[in-house]
């Protein structure tokens, strides 16, 4: 059960070209967003869809997979992590954000 702890699955389209690193210390970096999609109908009986932006990075391996084969707009499944972090911005605001570090990665569709 402690396995179940911090565990994210998603299934969603790449909204953005991957941005790929490579950092000083020889690691990859990958980050890129995926848009999730749920549809429901509303009480007048119109369908609505909900679209939720999802922020993931990847290292090393799972990275380099997505530099070779991850475009825009393509359908895939991330496992991974939550976490949160904390930056300041060129003006010196404190900016907080919410990730998903993929340690797996399905590619699905076409």
């Amino acid at each position: 059960m402690s396995t179940l702890r911090n565990k994210v699955q998603l299934i969603g389209h790449v909204g953005n070209e991957p941005e790929i690193l490579n950092l000083e210390s020889g690691k990859k970096l990958a980050k890129f967003s995926i848009a999730t999609n749920e549809s429901y109908k509303n009480s007048k009986g119109e369908k609505i869809t909900d679209t939720q932006w999802h922020n993931i990075i990847a290292w090393g391996k799972t990275a380099e997979l997505i530099e070779n084969y991850v475009p825009k707009g393509k359908e895939v499944g991330v496992e991974g992590k939550l976490t949160s972090r904390s930056y300041e911005d060129k003006e010196g605001h404190k900016r907080y954000i919410t990730e998903i570090v993929c340690n797996e990665l399905l590619l699905m569709g076409k």
